[in-house]
């Protein structure tokens, strides 16, 4: 299992309730996309609330692109999803009518307060009960600090023809050693979080170079729906600060969103105002910050008060104040940045790839249900609902894994890298052609000049990395390429604008029924 977010730690759960799980984490084990979540869980709570207006408030969001029976399975086991992390420990905050209710934020795109939470901190929260529930198991391992490299094929291993190929494993990269381990299983779950560090702005943590979708990419899986990468529209504009968003929740309580000169633009992009879909107000600022020269708009909370501020938002109150912003009184300055990828190693509704004995969860899997655009806090939801799934598909499929290893690892001739400065140039120059050609809006010449340099680019890579022995680094940098390759590859292949895709040369939606983006790995090469 690679990943420890929430949508790898619940499968590790599940899993071990029939054998042993190692779990796989390239940082410390609560260094992650699930620590970093301020928002909350989506889920229908309230007695003004049903499935069905959270169904159509997903798709609505989703832009005519989500799988709507995944969409169903998501929304209607979300209560379930609530209560099973109340009963693991989970401390969600409280509201005003007793001790079994909870308060509900609202955000972008929900037509109902649904927005369950701890306070501003929900992922941090989630984090820390399941970390504390996965280290007691006695069943489970967790390898920190090890870099999952590739997914082991049983045909690699054995030296078997492809005939009934499946995954039986990872290849990882333990701290402190150039020597490559095997890890072999029956069940290979990937939740390696998202692929936001391909963009030179992100609110990603570092960790976040799309490791699961582009290992899943070379070994044969079918990944979908790469060209949709939200922008959170609000991440803190400042020169010391790296990476700190400002939770959609923010404006759901009454943040405006204003120019240099005060005044509000939101109202002429959408009905909704500041409360719109993130595509929407992300594309708007992008829009504004162009007109206008600027680098960033700002976010105005200073109506709601010091109190009721401190109650709702205390993480992010704190923080500002390090960075000299007291948002009580002042406006926060703030610029667009990815923030996740809607698409993913394509998955069914019980977590399966394309791959046999290779499964996906959390953000670096494509389930469906977001379609061209993330619905706000769905993320969290989608997570533990498919990756209880895919835990309890995986023990029912369950085959005893009995093979010879004829082909493990092997570096051959290659040395000890000596230059690490064309890793840190090519990941720099990665990072700031995919912000300034395959971001917020696009083009076709645009992706012309981003394809054309990423093949240049991959060229690089892809002789460094069989020249020299394997690092982490030069891991993030091989996978961060493929990534970028794959999001530059959809966009070109999508002729229309959609959800969080726009393209200038085709900025209407296509007249034609919308279909998924899915691309699988043809070339021979080692990639």
């Amino acid at each position: 299992m690679v990943g420890s977010g929430m949508a790898g730690i619940l499968f590790a759960l599940d899993a071990a309730k029939k054998g042993t799980v190692a779990v796989i984490t390239k940082r410390e084990v609560s260094e992650g996309s699930t620590n970093y979540a301020q928002g909350g869980i989506a889920a229908v709570w309230a007695d003004d609330d049903s499935f069905e207006l959270h169904i159509a408030d997903t798709l609505k969001a989703g832009g005519g692109l989500c799988r709507e029976p995944a969409v169903k399975v998501m929304v209607e086991n979300g209560p379930r999803a609530i209560e099973s992390l109340i009963k693991m420990g989970v401390r969600f905050t409280a509201g005003s009518r007793g001790s079994s209710s909870l308060d509900l934020h609202k955000e972008g795109g929900h037509s109902r307060r649904r927005i369950i939470h701890s306070a501003d901190f929900t992922g941090r929260e989630i984090e820390r009960c399941l970390v504390a529930k996965m280290k007691s198991n006695s069943n489970i391992t967790v390898f920190e600090d090890h870099a999952a490299i590739d997914l082991i094929l049983k045909s690699k291993i054995t030296g078997e023809s492809n005939a009934g190929e499946r995954v039986v494993g990872v290849f990882a990269l333990p701290p402190g050693s150039r020597e490559v381990k095997s890890f072999l299983a029956p069940a290979t779950f990937l939740a390696a979080g998202g692929a936001g560090k391909v963009y030179l702005y992100t609110s990603n943590p570092d960790i976040a170079s799309g490791d699961g979708i582009a290992m899943a990419y070379r070994a044969g899986a079918k990944v979908a729906n790469m060209e949709f990468m939200q922008f959170h529209p609000t991440c803190l504009y400042h020169a010391e600060a790296k990476s700190f968003l400002v939770s959609e929740a923010v404006r759901g309580e009454g943040g405006t969103l204003k120019l240099m000169d005060g005044s509000t633009f939101m109202e002429k992009y959408h009905p909704m105002g500041c409360l719109a879909p993130r595509d929407v107000v992300a594309k708007a600022i992008d829009v504004e910050m162009k007109k206008s020269g600027n680098d960033f708009v700002y976010l105005d909370v200073t109506g709601l008060g010091k109190k009721t501020i401190q109650k709702k938002f205390p993480t992010i109150y704190k923080t500002l104040l390090k960075y000299g912003i007291d948002m009580a009184t002042e406006m926060i300055p703030v610029v667009p940045a990815a923030h996740y990828i809607c698409g993913g190693i394509d998955v069914d509704l019980w977590g399966r790839s394309s791959l046999p004995g290779l499964y996906a969860g959390g953000e670096n899997s494509c389930t469906g249900v977001h379609g061209a655009n993330r619905l706000a806090s769905n993320s969290l939801l989608e997570a533990v609902v498919f990756s209880k799934r895919a835990a309890g598909k995986a023990l029912e499929e369950w085959e005893r894994l009995d093979i010879e290893i004829k082909n493990p690892w092997s570096s051959g001739d290659a040395v000890d890298p000596d230059e690490q400065v064309i890793i840190t140039l090519n990941w720099d120059e990665i990072r700031r052609l995919m912000w300034s050609y395959v971001g917020i809006v696009r083009s076709n010449k645009r992706l012309k000049r981003a394809k054309t340099r990423m093949e240049i680019l991959k060229k690089e890579i892809r002789e460094y990395y069989w020249d020299f022995k394997v690092t982490s680094d030069l891991v993030e940098l091989r996978n961060i390429a493929t990534c970028a390759s794959l999001i530059i590859e959809s966009a070109a292949a999508r002729k229309e604008s959609r959800g969080l895709h726009y393209n200038i040369d085709f900025p209407k939606r296509g007249s034609k029924e919308p279909k998924d983006t899915f691309l699988t790995k043809k070339e021979k090469s080692n990639g």
